[in-house]
């Protein structure tokens, strides 16, 4: 990049999060912050009874997400498992579909599926075929989340040979083993080396919480174009908006997304404890923006009703100002999701 160019923007892409990043919350961070080109669902995992869940259902229903860009993910190891699911997820009106070849947890790795898969290249490679050619017949692309191996980095140069014979609309790279889960630094080194072999686009994802972490990424990185957010805009729902070179977070838009958050839930979810345990959690990554707030934190996590709850939140807002330079940390959160 010669002096005085200027970098394109960076595409932010929001990962799923299992229980943060479902329909309302991602229909409310739509209508209230800018910056994000795609959504992930929480991962699907298809079965050969040709239903989805109730539960998966409403995550990805057309009618629940209104115009949130979405791309539901598929967690499988059989092809035909991923045909009829690609098939549902088209007749809804989906083009792309993510086949996730990343998550960790040891129930998943156990069933070769997400990182599991990555155990075994020639069974990774059978999968492969049978779910590009299952994606052709349903009509819809396929983008791709993976890890640099299941046991350790080895494998990684097998890996990027075997995505380079299928035509992957993106592979979002995370750049530790399965074996890792989310500890330790992600390998960068491993991650650019791959980027000049890999055929298709790329997209990094991994420990970049912060504006400035996201910068210095750039800097080392100037031709990645997409990058994939997680915890970090979880917990700065301004992030991917400062991304693009806009606002920073306002300290009032924190509460304002809080409030929308219970709002919608509240009128959607039955039950107080049902509501509360989605907002709950919910605290594990807002809690980063509000520093010294273990005594108000803790006294709204004991709340059993939604008025009690109220109260607390209000309470919590009050007495602890919002540090919008402030970003998620995982040491302090023990959280251990994407």
């Amino acid at each position: 990049m010669t002096d005085g160019a200027m970098q394109a923007p960076l595409s932010v892409e929001f990962a799923p999060l299992e229980g943060i990043t479902k329909a309302v919350f991602r229909r409310v961070h739509r209508r209230m912050f800018s910056g994000v080109a795609r959504y992930y669902a929480p991962f699907l995992s298809p079965t050969g009874d040709g239903f989805f869940s109730q539960k998966e259902l409403r995550e990805v229903l057309p009618e629940n997400n209104g115009d949130v860009p979405l791309v539901p993910q598929l967690l499988t190891a059989r092809a035909e498992h991923f045909r009829w699911a690609a098939g549902e997820l088209r007749a809804m009106g989906y083009q792309t579909v993510n086949l996730n070849l990343g998550c960790p947890s040891g129930t998943v790795v156990s069933k070769h599926k997400g990182a599991g898969a990555l155990g075994n290249s020639d069974e990774l490679r059978a999968l492969l075929w049978g779910v590009f050619d299952s994606a052709e017949q349903a009509g819809v692309r396929v983008s791709v989340k993976t890890r640099l191996g299941l046991e350790n980095g080895e494998i990684w140069p097998l890996l990027v040979e075997i995505y380079n014979d299928f035509p992957l609309e993106e592979l979002i790279i995370h750049p530790r083993t399965g074996r890792q889960l989310y500890r330790g630094a992600p390998d960068r080194a491993a991650f650019a080396w791959a980027l000049d072999r890999l055929a298709a686009p790329v997209c990094y994802n991994g420990d970049l919480f912060t504006l400035p972490q996201i910068n210095a990424f750039r800097a080392a990185f100037p031709t990645v174009k997409t990058v994939m957010l997680g915890r970090g805009l979880a917990a700065n729902p301004a992030l991917a908006r400062q991304t693009a070179g806009g606002a920073p977070l306002k300290p009032e838009e924190l509460q304002f997304f809080h409030d929308a958050l219970l709002a919608d839930y509240a009128a959607r979810v039955r039950g107080d404890g049902n509501v509360l345990a989605r907002m709950k959690e919910l605290w594990e990554y807002f809690s980063a923006m509000l520093p010294g707030c273990a005594r108000p934190l803790k006294t709204l996590r004991k709340t059993r009703t939604l008025a009690e709850y109220r109260a607390a939140a209000a309470a919590l807002f009050a007495q602890c100002p919002v540090d919008p330079a402030r970003g998620f940390c995982p040491a302090a959160s023990g959280e251990t999701h994407a």
